[in-house]
């Protein structure tokens, strides 16, 4: 019974995590855009491509939810748990970062630097670490 509830446990932390993170990021993001709307609307296609950056971990979260959906709990439970607050931690904090780094492209884009590019590169840094923790999910 115990293992039962660590494994539910575990899935609802990689999901919970995972989208708690992207909506954190994402929001992140969207405060920046918001205010770089007022600076220079006439960049708001590339505010928008950095906003849904992070919303990526989410994602990763929820595939490797749905990997895990059909398991045996009561045999893998502990490794349930103790993979999903792994995968989740990773996930949530990724997403934070990366909408960190967006968010500081979107206002020097808003500002009239063209770093957009950049940005992006800069924000692929946490996403491999996010795509990384849904590898290890697969190979588990």
């Amino acid at each position: 019974m115990v293992n039962l509830i660590l494994g539910y446990l575990g899935l609802g932390l990689m999901l919970g995590l995972s989208g708690v993170g992207s909506s954190i990021g994402t929001t992140i993001t969207g405060n920046a855009a918001e205010g770089a709307l007022k600076k220079n609307p006439d960049k708001s296609a590339s505010y928008m491509i950095l906003s849904a950056m992070p919303a990526t971990q989410g994602l990763y979260g929820f595939v490797a939810f749905l990997m895990w959906l059909g398991k045996d709990f009561e045999a893998d439970g502990l490794k349930l748990f103790g993979m999903g607050l792994g995968i989740g931690l990773v996930l949530l904090i990724s997403a934070i970062r990366q909408g960190q780094v967006c968010a500081n492209g979107i206002v020097g884009i808003s500002q009239g630097h063209d770093v957009q590019t950049n940005t992006m590169i800069y924000a692929a840094l946490p996403e491999f670490y996010a795509i990384l923790a849904l590898v290890g999910a697969l190979m588990i």
